[in-house]
């Protein structure tokens, strides 16, 4: 009786395997779904920037919650800080509300643009994902200064040196999640 029930219990454990294997892309489109894919395309032309890059950002900072906010208070899929959020708009003409700016960042619009628009910026002052993702998370300010102490290279090919390890955690977690929708979404 003993061995029915171990060979039942290797038969079961191969087939899920099975199973697994022949459906793997499947179970990762779940896990790692394009949601929002009409309107990160919008924007991902708008301001030249990889669509996948966008998923595993979105992906990583909100799960594809539109209404998430951070314990910093960001905001929204792409979790904007209300500031950041203001200042890329003012210099990009996109229209917000000053006013009541929270609520504008909760729209999936308006958040995928102001966020795919800041992520253009990032990527075009440093010309690499690993600086322009690190400056997404810890601020413009302190990639810079990590690169003028030599803490990092301006070629993000150190980026395993990034001080904060939240944000060390955040670049590799993004550009992991970044090969996996490549990977998953070839044409």
């Amino acid at each position: 009786m003993k061995n029915k029930k171990i060979t039942i219990t290797i038969i079961i454990l191969i087939l899920i395997i099975a199973i697994i294997f022949l459906f793997r892309n499947n179970l990762l489109k779940i896990i790692y779904p394009k949601t929002y894919k009409e309107v990160v395309m919008i924007y991902e032309e708008k301001y030249n920037i990889d669509e996948n890059l966008v998923f595993a950002l979105i992906k990583s900072e909100s799960n594809f919650n539109p209404k998430a906010i951070s314990n910093s208070k960001a905001i929204g899929l792409m979790q904007l800080m209300e500031e950041t959020a203001k200042e890329v708009a003012k210099k990009n003409h996109i229209e917000i509300n000053e006013a009541n700016a929270k609520e504008d960042l909760f729209d999936v619009y308006k958040n995928i643009e102001i966020g795919t628009c800041y992520l253009s910026t990032l990527m075009e002052r440093y010309k690499n994902k690993e600086l322009a993702l690190a400056a997404y998370n810890a601020g413009i300010g302190t990639v810079d200064a990590w690169i003028e102490a030599k803490i990092i290279k301006s070629d993000g090919t150190d980026i395993e040196n990034v001080p904060y390890k939240e944000t060390n955690n955040y670049v590799r977690k993004i550009l992991r999640d970044y090969k996996i929708y490549e990977d998953l979404y070839k044409n």
